[in-house]
């Protein structure tokens, strides 16, 4: 009976939350690392669906790195960075395309079909969704976004579909472009009107020390990033990271959040309890 008891006060916690977010539109950004484990992968399409289930209008923007460099490993195709970014030739620009839009995208969609949901599987090309121009021409066929036509997404979600969107754009003139899946999400989440994004990724959050994952900042306020920069506190790759989830925000998203896919169910954690998970990234004046 106690165990009843839990489950049954744990729901009704959800309660408020499951109410807020009714009829609002999430934006997920799924990619990287938090992908390579098969259970918690199958823990994060768990947690799309249920939130689905209960009112809200999800968006997955996906990724797929360690895909993408196991196939290209596989062709004996050799991987360059500069800056963190993917040098992406012609040649591997095929190979992004052919993983992301197929093998990771379908993947993810025949996992939310198994779970009893409708997904529709696309890329930042269809609808012209991701309009995207070369970002530097030291980089290849890496795509920076100048705009972001929502309406093939609408008509998806209003359609009772979760779209999974893989971060593939394209310009005027058919040229293909990777987009970094971080700003792909960040660009479609401010553009839908998101109520909240949340990037699920392989760490904490911002820790005050990177040696401690007990020092997790919970909220931060999108005017103190620049000073937590300069402390060294938000460094290397969650720099970018923050700095999309700021920009969202001034898109006019009420908050995003960087947590952490290793936790199970930590989307559930996030946006159904009081507890919540990771950090959030906020305009002036949220009320936490």
């Amino acid at each position: 009976m106690s165990s009843a008891i839990e489950k049954a006060t744990i729901l009704s916690q959800a309660l408020p939350y499951i109410q807020k977010y009714d009829n609002k539109i999430v934006v997920i950004k799924y990619g990287g690392n938090a992908m390579e484990n098969e259970q918690l992968k199958q823990n994060v399409m768990q947690d799309v669906v249920l939130l689905t289930q209960v009112g809200v209008k999800l968006v997955l923007v996906h990724g797929g790195g360690p895909d993408i460099n196991a196939t290209l490993k596989q062709m004996h195709i050799e991987s360059h960075f500069v800056n963190g970014l993917r040098v992406t030739d012609q040649e591997t620009m095929n190979v992004v395309q052919m993983v992301l839009a197929g093998k990771t995208n379908k993947n993810l969609v025949n996992m939310i079909s198994m779970l009893h949901a409708k997904a529709v599987g696309i890329t930042g090309m269809d609808g012209y969704i991701i309009k995207a121009s070369q970002k530097d021409p030291e980089l290849g066929c890496v795509g920076q976004i100048d705009e972001i036509d929502p309406e093939l997404i609408f008509k998806l979600i209003d359609d009772g579909y979760i779209p999974v969107i893989a971060s593939v754009g394209c310009d005027a003139h058919g040229n293909v472009y990777n987009v970094n899946a971080d700003m792909a999400a960040s660009a479609i989440a401010g553009a839908l009107g998101a109520e909240n994004m949340i990037f699920v990724s392989n760490v904490p959050g911002v820790l005050k020390d990177q040696n401690d994952p007990h020092s997790l900042i919970r909220k931060i306020p999108v005017s103190e990033i620049s000073e937590l920069e300069k402390a060294g506190i938000i460094s290397g790759g969650m720099i970018p990271k923050v700095n999309c989830c700021a920009d969202c925000v001034r898109q006019g998203v009420n908050k995003t959040v960087i947590i952490d896919g290793r936790v199970p169910h930590a989307c559930l954690i996030e946006m159904l309890s009081d507890e919540g998970i990771g950090t959030m990234i906020v305009g002036e004046g949220y009320e936490f």
